[in-house]
């Protein structure tokens, strides 16, 4: 199966090169586009390449894996989704994986994730794709995240893409393999970075500071679960349109609003 790795800590980051190597073990056709600089917390941008047209890119090596295609991009992880989905390093990949992140990405800070951006981009150009992030911790256990990833990889390479491309968001805890309780499918958690505030800070600054949810997160939510030891996996929705039926005639209120707000004549 060929797989776009990809990542938003950049090129040279060590869970890149831990994603890359599982993936390239297990016989995968992977090649690897990334951000030449870190760009956490891009979520899905892709920048103003309409204004110019052209995306620069250098050919490097990851670690050890001089035999893989590998491209660094002026650009975030979304934008190198855009780009390698669309065919513009070769071949069009089956699956894109995005990670190994450092740090969690769960709770509804993952709106911001550069990673789990890039996954979201994927599926919006019809690509299953996964988001990987390992927690933070003294020693991370790159290989844990690696070897969970692969597998999942696997599962969703053979179970392929229903009526919409799948997007899982798979948050690991820094533990040994061994050590892992096990894997759960969660819901995602309030709070993350967006219950933080900014304060005045010296020189014309405003400092960020982080504070403490109100209360713990739901046992079955993904941070709960990564931190009593579980893989958290999250579906997550791609962009498509939505309504709630309990909100009732809503469409067609807001189309006769709009209608009355300019003279409209209904057909």
């Amino acid at each position: 199966m060929r797989v776009l790795v990809t990542d938003d800590d950049g090129i040279d980051a060590r869970g890149l090169e831990e994603l890359a190597t599982a993936l390239d073990d297990r016989g995968h056709d992977v090649v690897v586009v990334a951000p030449l600089v870190d760009c956490s917390g891009y979520g899905a941008a892709i920048g103003p390449i309409h204004l110019t047209g052209q995306l620069a890119f250098k050919e490097v090596t990851v670690g050890d894996l001089a035999h893989l295609p590998a491209y660094a991009i002026d650009g975030p992880p979304a934008l190198a989704v855009l780009a390698a989905c669309q065919g513009g390093f070769g071949i069009p990949p089956t699956l894109v994986v995005s990670g190994i992140n450092a740090g969690a990405n769960t709770g509804g800070a993952i709106l911001h994730s550069g990673t789990v951006g890039a996954a979201l981009t994927a599926a919006n150009l019809g690509f299953p794709a996964v988001a990987v992030s390992l927690a933070h911790g003294p020693d991370p256990a790159w290989r844990t995240a690696a070897a969970v990833s692969a597998s999942i990889v696997e599962w969703l390479g053979a179970v392929g893409t229903v009526e919409h491309p799948v997007v899982l968001n798979v948050n690991v805890p820094n533990l040994a393999l061994r050590w892992l309780r096990g894997v759960r499918i969660g819901t995602v958690a309030t709070g993350g970075i967006i219950q933080s505030g900014f304060v005045p800070g010296a020189g014309g600054h405003l400092q960020l500071e982080m504070t403490s949810p109100g209360r713990p997160p739901s046992a079955d939510s993904d941070t709960g679960l990564v931190s009593s030891g579980y893989v958290a996996v999250t579906e997550l929705q791609g962009v498509r349109g939505h309504h709630d039926a309990a909100l009732g005639p809503l469409p067609a209120q807001i189309e006769d609003a709009i209608q009355r707000t300019f003279h409209c004549v209904a057909p």
